[in-house]
């Protein structure tokens, strides 16, 4: 049986939590909503459907949804030539393939936006597949991606792990009984991660792979 080792990316293995933030800020800014950078932080990981539900409330008039996600995409796509990979995060996915793990990518982020994020990281030999929001119904934290990745790994639940930054990633992978480790490069703090299901919690993609030999990745460690 495979072994799955399941990767969130925004926040986790790129450092793009913060131009999300600011994206969307000026995305709904433009839409005429004042919403405060901290609350969009705590919201980014959702799928953006789900994002502005959580910040602008199911009542709000829908109709703005595409006007507003289309504005944050164009914003967030003149970073897409620069976006920066965290510290060791390719060196992170090659060792794991080299210990004979299935690297998954589990993301809403899709096309051009996927490409660009998989140019930084800059590991795409150690990656088995990704899966995005053009391949599930419903996003994070539903469990429907982190079910997605397996079947593409071709690997059990009890042996795979996921790594996040957010309280979506850790509730979708509890969801889908898989172990989970939280990453504080998100920005997201480690009682938050801790309390939505993270086996364990790291500062950045670095620590994890100094840590591997005693991590959820461990033998006899999930």
């Amino acid at each position: 049986m495979n072994r799955a080792a399941l990767f969130d990316v925004d926040g986790t293995l790129a450092d793009t939590n913060h131009l999300h933030v600011a994206c969307w800020w000026e995305a709904l800014r433009q839409a005429g909503h004042r919403v405060a950078m901290h609350d969009i932080h705590r919201a980014i990981g959702l799928p953006g459907e789900d994002l502005l539900a959580h910040l602008l409330g199911e009542d709000r008039d829908t109709d703005e949804d595409d006007m507003i996600s289309a504005a944050h995409d164009t914003l967030y796509g003149t970073y897409f030539d620069r976006l920066p990979s965290l510290d060791s995060a390719g060196e992170l996915l090659r060792e794991l393939d080299r210990r004979s793990w299935k690297v998954v990518l589990v993301t809403s982020a899709s096309g051009a936006e996927l490409e660009a994020l998989r140019r930084a990281i800059g590991a795409d030999e150690a990656i088995t597949a990704a899966t995005s929001s053009d391949d599930v119904s419903e996003g994070k934290p539903d469990p429907e991606p982190v079910h997605r990745a397996l079947g593409l790994a071709d690997a059990a639940a009890r042996d795979s792990v996921f790594v996040g930054d957010t309280v979506w990633d850790m509730k979708a992978g509890i969801r889908a009984e898989v172990t989970c480790v939280g990453l504080l490069s998100g920005g997201i703090p480690r009682s938050d991660l801790e309390e939505a299901g993270a086996r364990a919690v790291y500062g950045h993609p670095a620590d994890l792979l100094d840590a591997l030999d005693r991590s959820p990745f461990a033998d006899g460690q999930r």
